[in-house]
């Protein structure tokens, strides 16, 4: 008998059983959960897939997903909707840094097509991939809502606006030298706990 299929691919239960999130994490996603009611704690759903996708190398996997959903005591198809609907969760592996560059009206009349291109080309990759050592991944998103500093990226919680050629530059050859993970998660969660 084929195993249950989530998403794309087959979904495995022995990843599935060996998956479990830090002491830090299951507190962060209980506190998220607790801002909510009794039966409507569904409504901590995103920020408790950023802490899952923090702590699942920068993406969801369909087993990922499926422990959500039991944490959160909902169905896996629930979690799966939310997670492919929204461009901030990735459903395949990615880079360490996301690039999620801007690509609605004022971003693009603002030059952020001129820094897609850029970017591409600077890493060799094209939008949706990966740089082969795994650092960066080159996407477009629709509105991040810095239509006047226009345009801009935001590469896990922040945002670098008023691109130009040479704060791209610059930004890259940070992120590389930090050589670490960018998440959502890397705003200051503390008012969770």
């Amino acid at each position: 008998m084929a195993a249950p299929t989530q998403g794309t691919r087959e979904f495995n239960p022995e990843v599935r059983g060996k998956i479990r999130f830090s002491d830090e994490a299951l507190q962060t996603i209980e506190a998220l959960m607790k801002r909510y009611p009794e039966g409507k704690h569904k409504s901590a759903l995103l920020p408790v897939l950023h802490v899952a996708q923090a702590e699942a190398d920068g993406w969801l996997s369909a087993e990922v997903m499926d422990y959500v959903a039991e944490l959160m005591k909902i169905s896996s198809i629930e979690v799966f909707e939310v997670a492919s609907f929204y461009s901030m969760y990735n459903l395949k592996p990615v880079g360490k840094c996301v690039l999620e560059v801007c690509r609605t009206s004022s971003c693009w009349t603002r030059g952020a097509e001129d820094i897609v291109d850029y970017i591409g080309k600077k890493l060799n990759i094209r939008e949706g991939e990966t740089t082969p050592d795994g650092m960066f991944t080159l996407k477009t998103v629709e509105c991040l809502g810095s239509c006047g500093s226009a345009p801009m990226l935001q590469c896990g919680a922040e945002y670098h606006e008023n691109l130009t050629e040479n704060r791209v530059d610059a930004l890259l050859d940070r992120l590389r030298t930090e050589g670490k993970r960018k998440s959502y998660t890397d705003l200051d969660f503390q008012n969770t706990k």
